[in-house]
């Protein structure tokens, strides 16, 4: 019993172990980190942008000992880390990260990007809208963007969208809106 849960252990991890049958290392691969990886679309809205490349990585609030954290109403708590690469840091204003809903009723801030063009911050919704902004400064008090959109991204599980507009004879560019692949 104990070989069988440490032979799933390696499994679970990606890693291998030997196939009694055939002596050779059996893989089970699993969703790795790029299944929480958001991708940032850069919006092109603002100067420096258009080569930027950006990734919001999604993990699990590490708050618990039981490995999946919670609110009271029962919601998962993630923690997000926005990161952008190859962007000429802006002349004037800074860069703020915030999530937000589909529907844009609700928004939560992470927080200004540092000198590393990095944010962390959290959520407790299952789908959510990644946005970094360009703000004339970096106000904590304020509640939502009010500068130009620099990159959006979406959820994996906000992918999950209705097929309205999608008929036989028309058309919409999805990955325009974050819907990639």
């Amino acid at each position: 019993m104990l070989a069988t849960l440490a032979a799933v252990a390696i499994l679970a991890t990606g890693g291998s172990t030997p196939n009694p049958d055939t002596g050779s290392a059996a893989v089970c691969r699993v969703i790795g980190p790029d299944y929480y990886a958001i991708e940032l679309f850069t919006t092109k809205n603002v100067p420096g942008t258009g080569l930027a490349k950006g990734v919001a990585d999604v993990t699990a609030a590490p708050t618990s000992p039981f490995s999946v954290s919670l609110t009271a109403d029962g919601s998962y708590m993630y923690d997000v880390h926005v990161a952008l690469e190859r962007m000429k840091t802006p002349r004037s204003g800074v860069l703020v990260a915030w999530v937000t809903t589909p529907e844009l009723d609700q928004v939560q801030r992470i927080g200004v990007l540092d000198e590393d063009l990095r944010a962390s911050g959290e959520t407790r919704w299952n789908k959510f809208i990644v946005v970094v902004s360009l703000e004339n400064d970096g106000d904590p008090a304020q509640t939502r963007w009010s500068g130009p959109i620099a990159f959006r991204g979406m959820s994996v599980s906000g992918r999950m969208h209705t097929m309205v507009g999608h008929g036989a004879f028309q058309q919409e560019n999805c990955a325009a809106y974050g819907y990639g692949n």
